[in-house]
């Protein structure tokens, strides 16, 4: 077995390992990585809906408030103009889903569901909590599911929902008098669940690893390539002429030329010694002969 061969073995294995112990050191790195992103693309998406529902609570409600005695409009709802908005961002985003739920919703839809209500009490009995993060199992596969609070901190929000005789009419004759009131200001009433697919989660870490595998291996096909032509040039080659040298030399043969590779490195050195014991052995023949 060659030299040049021998060498790409223990590289090949070397680099294999490599790549190898990497793949699997990073794997939860890359995982976190993926989540992280997905959190961070729903961190968006609720800030554009808040803005959303900031800009019907200030904007739209007071332009159409005037009718609201014999017309309730959805699009004075914060909530429906959040979701109204989504919908449409979806195009975007199309794997995300976007739902609001209170503990005591006017529209009895919009009531959560028996996680959706642990997050919500969660949020209730620490204000300092501002999200939730959680991997939930639906019947269409696992969920990364983020909520976050929703608290009255403007006046605004408890036109409709402080008592029902402060509520515009036309909202009380189109969902009555007994849901959606008495919140108070500063209260956490309910939570905005923005969720993703885990599969989205797991396509992107899969192809950061695919990334990763390929940026490695591209190292290794690149030193596998410069090592070798190294290799050849500064070893192989330079010991093939000695050995060759050699081999002539030990027949008797002096008429072939010296071998001097230029440089200061340890072949260098060895083709130096080399010629220097070719002389000595050609004198002592010589002196044999004699």
């Amino acid at each position: 077995m060659g030299l040049r061969l021998k060498y790409n073995l223990v590289l090949v294995l070397a680099c294999l390992l490599g790549i190898a112990a990497a793949t699997v050191l990073s794997y939860v790195f890359v995982q976190r990585s993926a989540v992280e992103d997905v959190k961070q693309n729903i961190r968006l998406l609720r800030g554009n809906a808040l803005a959303v529902r900031s800009y019907t609570l200030n904007h739209v409600e007071p332009l159409l408030e005037d009718d609201s005695d014999i017309l309730f409009l959805p699009e004075t709802v914060t909530a429906f103009a959040a979701r109204t908005v989504f919908d449409t961002f979806r195009g975007s985003f199309p794997e995300y889903s976007y739902k609001e739920s209170a503990l005591d919703p006017t529209n009895p839809a919009d009531r959560p569901d028996a996680r959706e209500r642990a997050m919500i009490e969660q949020f209730r009995a620490d204000p300092e909590l501002d999200q939730i993060a959680s991997v939930l199992d639906t019947g269409a596969g696992r969920e990364l599911t983020m909520a976050f609070p929703i608290t009255i901190t403007q006046e605004g929000c408890l036109r409709c929902h402080s008592t029902p005789e402060a509520a515009p009419p036309a909202m009380i004759d189109l969902y009555g008098p007994a849901n959606g009131f008495g919140w108070q200001l500063g209260e956490t009433v309910g939570a905005q669940f923005i969720s993703a697919p885990m599969t989205l989660v797991e396509a992107r870490a899969r192809d950061a690893r695919l990334m990763l595998i390929g940026g490695l291996a591209l190292v290794f096909l690149l030193v596998f390539v410069m090592t070798n032509l190294l290799l050849g040039r500064m070893v192989l080659t330079p010991v093939r002429r000695m050995s060759a040298l050699a081999e002539k030399v030990s027949l008797g043969d002096f008429s072939v030329p010296e071998y001097r590779k230029p440089g200061r490195d340890e072949i260098s050195s060895l083709s130096a010694s080399f010629n220097r014991m070719r002389r000595s052995l050609e004198r002592a023949m010589s002196m044999i002969d004699g």
